[in-house]
């Protein structure tokens, strides 16, 4: 006989409030096999759990059921409790009366109701529930960062002082990511190049660190403590041992077409190149749809150059294996595109510019050597306009519905660099609102109007207008005064929103991690696992969970590492003992629930079995349970109903659905 005990949170008014706890408590004590049930203010707390502790041992349960919050809370805390107490904590179930009750119900009478049925389903449940034990894996003691901005190499720098090895994959010829593009950081207006290339040195130098530069992730196999990853890394038709870096192949190439992407493609770079005078590893790359060899067959002028004979045009991609203790997703952001936003001129105009593009203008390093002028013609400009939450905040299908976070202050930046350098420029921002979240941010903003004289209006844009002139013709709206506003300006800036970058959707899909309808990545709990994903192993770092500014960012990077530090300082993990079970009387080896398997776990053998009294010999699935995550693909797949799920079978879902609907 089972001997189930039933513990009914209030979670102080979170439930009390709309639920009837005493009323669920006095309901669930008429049903089979409920011998004990009582509510409490705080199940979670000490006291709460030494009560179901204490109801365990002096009315011998073999199974409980708690009702409170979402299992993904507290789930592992009451099982923890009931095996301090003696009981198989695979033999205690959650009913969710928070999250599915009280919070989504006004009606106190309805919410018990509900309250009840989900206690009984839980109930129904935990009288087929078995003793389950976990098994243990050995950790690999080493981790996988996915980008290489500051986002990756601060969580791979962090990892590697902890002693643990860490490979960097990123796919661009350098590491740096967004910030080397940066000519200064708000809200203190230092470097970023004097920032970021000393992280950058560390990175590459640190004995503990491996970069994968011009590389990406092809595939991941496996779970927490033990991934194997496929890197493909690109040929960069450069032996890299041997380049020295001298830069003479770069002097001579003959093909100077191509738009640089490190400026935005403000100006042109050869066909073999260099990111930028920092880029590490300082090894150029062959941009094959560029080069005239590649394309001809003809040239090869480079190849005569290097002195060290380092050019190699039949270098082909390597394919390198990998195995990975925890995996981080780094991999930053994008501005986004602008082609649904014609009403700014962006693709006509070249004086309409992205607040990238400013960037790279304004850097000493860029296209113009540090000098604000005109793209179209090269000359100073007298007046300039700033245009806020360019696909931000929309409700449009070409918008963003979220705040991108950084502009504001980016743009306060843009400013105050542009009235301190040249004063004679007018600077007009045009803005929905003014955020400045952030530690002495709001001073930063109050400086660049009080002591620098920028103009900001509250308002939108809604047109830029060529005009003959060559100059800018605005079409505004100031939202204080009422007035319809017409400015003539040389220069608009865009701030545009930011994206995910393009690869993070695969990613994810690679790394069966979570993501939101916006692409970025999920974490499992947005107040207490903020850089963890609800996939085990898997962890997050920067703006691939959501739009951060640098201190952010960095913040961030260093919890990412400090959890991955804490899973890799372990000898073993213990397995998920919930995993898949294949009834060999019922498989027919059809290979159906081996193609679903995102983790590889299902492999098959051929037996012998007793099938009604007969030996046949049969191809069956069998399931590596050290490998298996129990994610339930394989069950609904299998058409003879041959797999199931140890926790959540057949019998115990469908016994939850009755008690539901009886």
């Amino acid at each position: 006989m089972q001997k189930i005990g039933v513990f009914v949170c209030w979670c102080g008014s979170n439930i009390a409030a709309t639920v009837d706890v005493s009323k669920v408590a006095g309901a669930v004590k008429e049903e089979p096999d409920v011998i004990f049930a009582s509510d409490y203010s705080y199940m979670c707390s000490e006291a709460g759990q030494l009560m179901i502790q204490n109801a365990i041992k002096e009315k011998g349960l073999t199974g409980i059921v708690v009702c409170s919050c979402s299992p993904r809370m507290h789930e592992a805390t009451f099982r923890k409790a009931a095996q301090a107490a003696g009981l198989n904590p695979y033999m205690v179930e959650i009913a969710n009366i928070r999250e599915q009750c009280s919070w989504i119900h006004k009606d106190k009478e309805e919410g018990t109701k509900k309250a009840i049925l989900l206690a009984k389903a839980a109930i129904a449940k935990v009288r087929f529930n078995e003793p389950l034990t976990a098994g243990e894996t050995p950790v690999t003691k080493r981790a996988l960062v996915i980008g290489g901005g500051i986002a990756g190499i601060q969580t791979a720098l962090d990892i590697a002082d902890a002693g643990f090895e860490v490979d960097i994959v990123e796919k661009s010829p350098t590491i740096g990511g967004k910030m080397a593009q940066l000519d200064k950081t708000f809200p203190t207006l230092d470097c970023a190049a004097c920032i970021l290339t000393p992280k950058m040195v560390d990175a590459a130098a640190h004995e503990k660190i491996r970069l994968f530069t011009y590389s990406e992730v092809e595939k991941v196999k496996g779970f927490v403590g033990n991934f194997t990853v496929d890197i493909r890394k690109k040929a960069r038709s450069i032996q890299e041992e041997k380049c020295t870096g001298c830069g003479a192949c770069m002097e001579k190439c003959p093909s100077r077409k191509t738009g640089n992407e490190f400026n935005e493609r403000l100006d042109n770079r050869t066909a073999i190149y260099i990111p930028f005078a920092q880029a590490i590893p300082n090894i150029p790359s062959i941009d094959r749809e560029a080069c005239i060899h590649f394309k001809t067959g003809k040239c090869g002028i480079c190849q005569k150059t290097c002195g060290v004979g380092a050019i190699d045009f039949d270098q082909q991609d390597e394919r390198i294996t990998r195995k990975y203790g925890a995996i981080v997703a780094a991999t930053g952001f994008q501005p986004i595109s602008l082609e649904r936003f014609d009403e700014f001129q962006y693709s006509k105009s070249p004086d309409v510019i992205t607040s990238l593009e400013l960037e790279r203008l304004m850097n000493a390093a860029g296209p113009t050597k540090g000098e604000l002028v005109k793209p179209s013609s090269r000359k100073h400009p007298s007046d300039m306009v700033f245009v806020q939450c360019v696909g931000s905040r929309g409700e449009s299908c070409r918008e963003k519905s979220y705040c991108s976070k950084i502009c504001c202050m980016y743009t306060a930046k843009h400013a105050m660099m542009i009235r301190d350098k040249y004063p004679d420029i007018n600077v007009h921002v045009f803005y929905i609102d003014v955020r400045t979240p952030g530690k002495n941010f709001d001073e930063f903003y109050r400086r660049a109007v009080e002591d620098y004289g920028v103009d900001y209006r509250k308002g939108m844009v809604g047109k830029v207008m060529e005009q003959k002139d060559g100059r800018l013709l605005v079409q505004a709206s100031d939202l204080l005064t009422g007035e319809q506003l017409l400015l003539h300006t040389d220069m608009v800036v865009l701030a545009t929103a930011i994206e995910p970058d393009k690869s993070a959707r695969a990613l994810a899909t690679m790394l069966t991690a979570s993501m939101d309808t916006n692409d970025f990545f999920t974490e499992a709990h947005p107040k207490l696992r903020p850089v963890e994903s609800p996939t085990a192993g898997i962890f997050l770092s920067g703006t691939c969970q959501g739009p951060k500014d640098i201190p952010e960012t960095v913040a961030q990077a260093g919890a990412a590492a400090a959890k991955v530090i804490g899973l890799l300082s372990r000898e073993k993990l213990l397995n998920n003992p919930q995993v898949a079970k294949a009834e060999e009387r019922l498989c027919s080896g059809c290979s159906g629930c081996s193609k679903v398997c995102p983790y590889g776990a299902i492999d098959y053998e051929v037996r012998e079995i007793w099938d009604h009294g007969v030996r046949k010999t049969r191809r069956i699935a069998v399931v590596n349970e050290a490998v298996c995550q129990g994610c339930g693909a394989c069950t609904v797949t299998c058409p003879s109903g041959a797999m199931d799920l140890k926790g959540f079978t057949a019998k115990q879902i469908m016994a939850e659905v009755d008690a539901i609907c009886r």
